[in-house]
Formats: C-alpha cells, sequence, structure tokens
C-alpha cells in the first residue's frame, strides 16, 4: 500500500499528529463546534473475554489521542466513555443504560453479539446511536434488520469465503473439512460455507462439531483421517482444542492444512504452542503490529506502544476510526447527530485508507468491511506472516 498522504489523513482519518512529522501543528486548525464527541462503551475488561477486552479498549483510546492531538473531530475533542461489563449481556445493558443517562452519546463500542441483538430494539427506538463493537456474526451483517450496527471487518460468513477463495485458487476442487464449536458463534457461517463451498467447486469431506472447550478430540480426529482433507477450516474456537486436533492430526500422517477465522489469529496465543502451531493458517482483517509493509498508522501505534500489540487493539481502532469518520462527515455535512444519518454517512466512505492497518483502500456497502487476508503462522518466528494478497467477497 502507498504512504498515506497529508491531504488524506487530513480528509479521511483526522490525521496522526505522530506520524513521522507527517502533519504541521497547524494543519487542522477548524472552527470549533459546541460541545465534545463521547463514544459510549460497554467492554469486557474482567471475565473470559477480557484478553480482548482490553486490548479493544487501549486501541480506542490511543486513537482518540491521535484525533485529540491533531485537533479533534471538525474541532470537537473526543472521549471515551466506558465501564467494564465481564462479557455478560445482562450487565452490558446495564451499562450501556447508565451511560446513556449520564452522556450525550452518539456513538457506541458493544462486546458481544448477545449485547448487539438484545439493544438492537433500543437503539432503533432512540434512533440516536451508530455501534461498532466485538462481534462478527453474520446475522448482524443486515441492513435492514440492524440499521444501527456495523462491524470492522468482515463478518463470519464473509471470512470463511475469504479462506475458500484463498483455497480455490491454491487447490482447485480440494477437500475440505468443517469443525465448529457448539455455540451461536461456532453454528454462525455453517449454512453459508456449503454454499460457498459449492458455488467454489470445493468438497465439503465432513462437518465435525464439538463443545467449545472440548478436551478429548480423539474421535474427532478418526473423522478427518477418514476424510483426508486438504484443509480443516476451524470456527467457534479461540485455541483450544485447535493444538491437540493438529498435534493428533499430525502424528496419524495427515498432510492437512488448518486455518482459523479472527479470534483464533492473535498470534501471541500460539506462543506456547510449539512447533505444533507451526503452518497454522487463517484469514485477519487486518495487518499485525509486526508487519514489517509501509503503513504510517503502524508507525504511530509502534511510537506509542513499543511492545506489540494483540489484534483486539486494532479491532477497537478501526471502530474507533469508523465511528468518528461517520461523525465527522455528519457535522460537516451541517446534519444532526442521529443514527440514520451516521449510518448513511458510513456507508458513503469508499475507497478510505486506514493508514494501512488495512492493507486496501476500504468500504463499508453495508455492515461490514468484507476484506481480509490469509495469513500462516511461523513458530520460528511466533509471527503470522502473509500468504495472500487482500481479499475482498462479497457485491
Amino acid at each position: 500500500m502507498t504512504t498515506v498522504s497529508r491531504r488524506n489523513l487530513l480528509q479521511l482519518m483526522g490525521a496522526t499528529a505522530l506520524s513521522a512529522g507527517v502533519l504541521g501543528g497547524s494543519a487542522l486548525q477548524v472552527r470549533a463546534e459546541a460541545g465534545e464527541l463521547v463514544i459510549g462503551g460497554s467492554l469486557p475488561l474482567t471475565g473470559v473475554f477480557a484478553f480482548a477486552g482490553i486490548a479493544i479498549e487501549r486501541g480506542i483510546q490511543d486513537y482518540i489521542k491521535i484525533v485529540n492531538d491533531a485537533g479533534g473531530i471538525a474541532g470537537r475533542q473526543v472521549r471515551l466513555a466506558y465501564e467494564d461489563t465481564g462479557y455478560k449481556p445482562d450487565t452490558s445493558v446495564a451499562v450501556f443504560n447508565k451511560l446513556t443517562s449520564q452522556n450525550d452519546l452518539n456513538l457506541y463500542y458493544g462486546d458481544s453479539t448477545a449485547f448487539a441483538k438484545t439493544i438492537a430494539p433500543e437503539l432503533q427506538r432512540g434512533g440516536k446511536i451508530l455501534m461498532g463493537g466485538a462481534s462478527f456474526a453474520s446475522e448482524l451483517n443486515d441492513p435492514e434488520a440492524y440499521p444501527n450496527l456495523f462491524m470492522a471487518g468482515p463478518d463470519y460468513s464473509e471470512m470463511i469465503s475469504i479462506l475458500m477463495e484463498y483455497i480455490a485458487a491454491e487447490k482447485p476442487g480440494a477437500k475440505v473439512v468443517l469443525v465448529n464449536s457448539d455455540s451461536e458463534f461456532g453454528r454462525d457461517p455453517i449454512e453459508s460455507s456449503r454454499k460457498k463451498a459449492a458455488d467454489l467447486g470445493l468438497e465439503i469431506a465432513a462437518e465435525i462439531i464439538t463443545p467449545p472447550t472440548a478436551v478429548d478430540v480423539s474421535t474427532e480426529v478418526l473423522k478427518l483421517r477418514r476424510a483426508r482433507p486438504d484443509y480443516v477450516i476451524f470456527h467457534g474456537y479461540i485455541l483450544a482444542p485447535l493444538p491437540e486436533f493438529m498435534s493428533q492430526a499430525k502424528q496419524m500422517g495427515l498432510d492437512t492444512k488448518f486455518m482459523g477465522t479472527f479470534w483464533s489469529m492473535d498470534s501471541s496465543i500460539w506462543a506456547d504452542v510449539g512447533e505444533t502451531a507451526d503452518g497454522f493458517m487463517g484469514v485477519m482483517p487486518y495487518r499485525y503490529y509486526y508487519d514489517d509493509e509501509p503503513a504510517p498508522m503502524l508507525d504511530t501505534i509502534r511510537q506509542m506502544r513499543p511492545e506489540y500489540q494483540a489484534t483486539g487493539y486494532t479491532q477497537g481502532m478501526i471502530t474507533a476510526m469508523v465511528l468518528l469518520e461517520s461523525a465527522r462527515r455528519v457535522i460537516e455535512a451541517g446534519q444532526e447527530m442521529t443514527a440514520p444519518a451516521l449510518k448513511a454517512a458510513m456507508n458513503t466512505i469508499t475507497d478510505f485508507d486506514t493508514g494501512g492497518l488495512i492493507g486496501v483502500p476500504i468500504s463499508i456497502p453495508g455492515n461490514s468491511i468484507p476484506v481480509g487476508r490469509v495469513y500462516q503462522y511461523s513458530a520460528a518466528e511466533q509471527k503470522m506472516l502473509p500468504v495472500s494478497d487482500w481479499i475482498k467477497v462479497g457485491g
């Protein structure tokens, strides 16, 4: 990707005052608007999803600092108002109610699919808030059913489509086994995966369902042995039981490539797995912290945070970027900050430069950003390394 120009940073991102001297101190002298912009957040800072929630909060806060240091959004300073939810939907709703009663909110970050589905009717009734969040659920990628929501990447069905596009290009007619957790999260893309495989001429050799925290997968690995797939796509897990699947399959001599989706793709979760993890592949909508391709925003992040930042950090930052870009467009158009206006502004985002966090300019025609890249884990380097170009799916 080419280096982001000064004009693009000013017009598209609100700019980065920290990015290698790209901007001068007087570049964003704009007319101050009354008030501030507040992003509300139901964030899982404790509980099973805390590893992601902490990174997400840090990514949102850092992008807010970048924007505020560069003059704000149309002259307005930005603030994050948030509380911990423990990744519990009831708590997330309580936090939402509390924050909306204490702040004038038009922008929000939600912590889960369950919360997004629960709060969606209230978002429609209120008509004020555009919400992003941690969920990539395919169900939420429906502008008619969920007009006030978006996700900062492809939905789970689109993630599988990206993987299958890669598989079909690498090995036409390949045999694929789907391994999904027995959860709403895990079952999400099964039906669409079957259709995508048929469209691409891939063979679904078997479908395996396991408990989300399965320990003994020996029976399931025997199914892999019988199917002898070229690829296995895991979905609905973070780490376990993937290493056990991979270890047993390799012991049986299977020449199978294993793949995962977003929440299994942070390189830090594979660091302690060792040689078994080598060659694991999957889809990622963003560049990694250590990526060495030109990316001004990564340069800025590495100046702010010299230590590795997980993929949840980038997800939080991209979400904040889209929320604030939508708000900027509404304000500069002289419109009232309503949910319909914000969503319409978001859907005008076309060929938008994220400063290299996503490796191609993005467009948001619906509720998702349908683009990603296939990466492969190197156990020796303890890094995810790109093995494909950026792949766009959907219309």
